[in-house]
């Protein structure tokens, strides 16, 4: 049992008094003020209206000591008679208002700890107002009160924790400026973790029907993802505020405020440094999000992870639920998975240390990604791409690991001509639409079939031998290559 005493009812401790009280153990307040002003809950204390100086009045024993005087002096006197009492005791002192030097330095080597009400101000101003990290946050608040109605923050199609994390954050950060807005999407939630992740923690998101559903918006934020129109339901001139994203931009992106940082290795990583320097501390449910979210981008910070990521996680680990992320963490693979998976292996092409797949027709496009992960466990594989076709489109997903190719770039390479894609170095995607082929009757899915993966696993295979030859060359040096690809035909 923890006995703690109180000594002063300075500022700092009139709002902590309750919290102390309701802990286990005895709490003891010597002080020169009335009672009343010290907010007791239903906690029990036992109360001496006295100076905290007050030896007659200390109890026999105490385990931890807080000096809590707004009075400098009064409490380098209070810490000096609290030592003498308790030499065994932990001592935190507040330094108290301006304080001079001498009580400073009296207090300083008497408590085991202190508390600077004014240079914790000053450190905290700081923090909000000077630096690029602040500097960015006033931009996103500016950009947060020009917008007039209510905004929109829309998450790239099907989103992933990342997403829908980073959405739920900015809708937070404006209604902290007095701003209404709605996390959106487009598409479904699909993938067991994130119907999981919803569904645990109660999550209220917005679908989008169709781009018509924005004009009931007063503005529009993009978060992990930065252009309209590119994996996501929107027109592709709707003008968009604001954009947060980690992933890099094919082309110019246009927003009043942006924030693109490829060197950070998610987008919830970006909105938990946002809320921090805002001063906003998160709901659990949202804290537990964003620390999903990152784990997932990262892979469990294994993946382009930085020390940006480290410290807001580190953060978010003070508010989150981590018994119900485990909960979201293990959730069940459905037998749309588990199909998808089956065909991938079925349908496998192995060139070299790369491997591509065509499960043909899906109802699940989140199935390809954890197809794709499963693959890459696969022996002798560091690359591993998915693609199959649904409404029209060609969805590919790709993963990679312990290889020079950047797979986002190679996917660009390969696919940006005749549909859309990008990502990062291991883990990136494509959309490419099925055009005329999209009418092909029941009795041609097999051609059709067979022209897909013609298609994307020809342009795939070709990007990659030619990115394997330009690693591989040497300035000035005399190199054989020696192709993985050798059985590729045109």
């Amino acid at each position: 049992m923890q006995r703690r005493l109180v000594l002063g009812c300075g500022a700092p401790v009139r709002g902590t008094i309750e919290r102390l009280a309701e802990w286990p153990g005895e709490l003891t307040v010597i002080a020169d003020c009335d009672p009343d002003t010290l907010r007791t809950g239903t906690g029990a204390i036992s109360f001496h209206r006295t100076g905290p100086d007050d030896t007659s009045v200390f109890p026999a024993r105490a385990d931890l000591v807080f000096v809590a005087s707004d009075d400098g002096e009064t409490n380098a006197a209070a810490a000096s008679k609290a030592r003498e009492t308790y030499p065994n005791a932990e001592v935190i002192a507040y330094v108290g208002v301006d304080t001079g030097a001498d009580a400073r330095e009296r207090i300083e080597s008497i408590a085991d700890r202190i508390i600077d009400a004014e240079a914790a101000l000053h450190d905290r101003f700081r923090d909000v107002t000077i630096g690029l990290g602040a500097n960015r946050l006033q931009r996103l608040f500016s950009a947060l009160r020009r917008i007039d109605g209510r905004l929109a923050v829309v998450m790239h199609d099907n989103p992933d924790p990342d997403a829908i994390a980073s959405a739920l954050a900015l809708v937070r950060i404006a209604a902290a400026v007095g701003i209404d807005a709605d996390p959106c999407y487009f598409g479904e939630i699909s993938h067991q973790e994130n119907r999981a992740l919803v569904n645990l923690l109660g999550l209220d998101l917005t679908e989008l029907e169709d781009e018509e559903d924005i004009d009931a918006y007063g503005g529009v934020a993009l978060v992990d993802h930065s252009r309209p129109g590119v994996n996501d339901g929107l027109s592709k001139e709707t003008e968009v505020d604001i954009v947060v994203d980690h992933h890099p931009p094919r082309a110019p992106v246009e927003a009043h405020f942006v924030d693109l940082r490829r060197e950070v290795g998610s987008t919830s990583t970006l909105l938990a440094e946002y809320l921090r320097r805002a001063g906003i501390d998160p709901e659990e449910s949202l804290a537990t999000a964003l620390l999903f979210g990152i784990r997932i981008d990262t892979n469990d910070f294994s993946r382009e992870v930085s020390v940006v990521d480290f410290e807001a996680a580190a953060w978010l680990l003070t508010h989150a639920d981590l018994s119900l992320l485990d909960r979201v963490e293990s959730p069940s693979m459905t037998p749309a998975v588990v199909e998808t998976l089956a065909r991938a292996i079925r349908n496998r092409d192995v060139r070299g240390d790369a491997l591509a797949t065509n499960v043909g027709a899906i109802t699940d496009r989140d199935a390809l990604a954890q197809a794709a992960d499963r693959l890459l466990n696969m022996e002798g594989i560091r690359i591993s791409v998915v693609y199959g076709f649904k409404d029209g489109t060609v969805y590919v997903s790709g993963r990679a690991r312990g290889t020079d190719v950047d797979l986002g770039e190679t996917l660009r390479d390969a696919l940006d001509a005749i549909g859309s894609a990008g990502g990062h170095a291991d883990m990136a995607g494509a959309q490419v639409p099925l055009g005329i082929l999209a009418d092909a009757d029941e009795d041609s899915a097999a051609e059709l079939t067979s022209i897909v993966t013609d298609v994307i696993a020809g342009r795939l295979f070709e990007t990659l031998e030619d990115a394997t030859t330009l690693l591989n060359v040497g300035d000035g040096e005399e190199w054989t290559f020696e192709s993985p690809f050798e059985s590729f035909e045109e």
